[in-house]
């Protein structure tokens, strides 16, 4: 089932994203963290394209396994950055070999020694990928990201807007954002989508702090911003209790940003689950 016919204004909604673990010794706990999050009734569950030094394949396994084995609809994450249309096919065939339907179309990250000029490939761009996959699998459903604060790479939030519109016109059904913390951003981001004629749901991704370390490598990476007084709370917190109060924090924030937004009308929150079950029953405990 393509995702986009589950979203209904009627019936908010929880999702979920996993990354694949690095080992295949942690497949068993990894499925374990899964089953425990079937608790929270997830509209569809993610996952992210060969994160931590996987592989495509991983992905392809575990969106199979958790739609077969623990009953989840899934959506697996598939960048175009690098790769040959004939890998891009080879892997939404497997896809569709699973039974597994959606996808999450994103560009992925350049290497940082070269520029995209090197890529030889007609794929260059996550609206590029969109299009590809509504010519050659138009059986599956396609979601792509949205960015509150603006893409690092963009040359203004304007442009930004403009490219997003774009991955709407080749065919992309809705929206994820990526993280945010302060939820006026998300608002002003659906503010000046929808100015733009960009009428798709736009679903907010929420990630719990669990750690200082992990969200400020996280943050370094995707261009997001902490607030201060969030980060004031998150230090004294640290100073005061080490990391279990920091992550009891974080998770407390997490869970009123996610309670402010449900309240607000969107359509659902997107949990980032660092594949930490207890922060992410916390979170959704008694939410919608």
């Amino acid at each position: 089932m393509q995702i986009k016919d589950m979203i209904s204004g009627e019936r908010q909604f929880i999702s979920l994203e996993f990354f694949p673990p690095k080992e295949r010794g942690e497949w068993p706990q990894f499925f374990s963290t899964a089953e425990r999050l079937r608790s929270v009734n997830p509209l569809f569950a993610s996952v992210t394209y060969g994160a931590g030094g996987g592989t495509g394949n991983d992905t392809v396994e575990i969106v199979g396994r958790l739609s077969r084995e623990h009953g989840m609809e899934t959506m697996a994450h598939l960048t175009c950055v690098g790769a040959e249309n004939c890998a891009i096919q080879k892997f939404l065939d497997e896809l569709l070999a699973v039974d597994v339907h959606n996808v999450l179309a994103l560009r992925g990250d350049l290497p940082k020694e070269k520029t995209g000029n090197h890529v030889n490939t007609p794929l260059l761009h996550a609206s590029d990928l969109v299009a590809f996959i509504r010519s050659s699998h138009p059986e599956t459903g396609v979601a792509v990201a949205g960015y509150p604060e603006t893409h690092p790479e963009a040359d203004s939030p304007e442009r930004d807007i403009e490219f997003l519109r774009l991955k709407i016109d080749k065919g992309a059904d809705f929206i994820i954002t990526q993280l945010f913390f302060d939820n006026r951003l998300y608002h002003d981001f659906v503010r000046r989508a929808r100015a733009a004629g960009v009428t798709k749901p736009i679903i907010p991704g929420i990630l719990p702090v669990v750690s200082l370390k992990v969200i400020n490598r996280i943050v370094s990476l995707c261009g997001a911003t902490i607030p201060p007084e969030f980060m004031a709370q998150l230090e004294e917190a640290d100073q005061s209790g080490g990391s279990s109060a920091v992550q009891k924090t974080g998770i407390d924030f997490a869970r009123k940003q996610a309670a402010d937004l449900l309240a607000s009308g969107v359509p659902g929150v997107h949990l980032y689950t660092l594949n930490r079950a207890e922060a992410v029953l916390e979170i959704a405990d008694g939410l919608l």
